[in-house]
């Protein structure tokens, strides 16, 4: 028997849970939640027309992220794109 089954914890260090890095936190947070709260304010039969030039990211790195992030908050939301603009708008609208 080897030493690793006789005390698993032991190969391991510990850190409090609130230190743990949450991988989906960082990269986008900033871009989506700025798409989200756009999203919320937009009228009826209105889009958001995001320059590709200011996205921190690639379009569709942003859209999934985006796409995580609204089917969280159980918002509909359509996308879609040309080679200058990401466009965003509330589904149904």
């Amino acid at each position: 028997m080897n030493n690793y089954e006789d005390t698993p914890m032991a190969q391991f260090e510990s850190i409090l849970q609130v230190d743990v890095p949450k991988g989906r936190d960082g990269k986008h947070k900033q871009i989506v939640n700025q798409l989200l709260e756009g999203i919320e304010q937009l009228k009826i039969g209105s889009a958001l027309k995001i320059p590709l030039t200011e996205l921190p990211d690639t379009k569709e790195n942003i859209r999934s992220a985006l796409s995580r992030a609204t089917r969280q908050k159980h918002m509909d939301v359509a996308t879609s794109s040309d080679d200058n603009y990401l466009y965003v708008w509330k589904n149904g609208s």
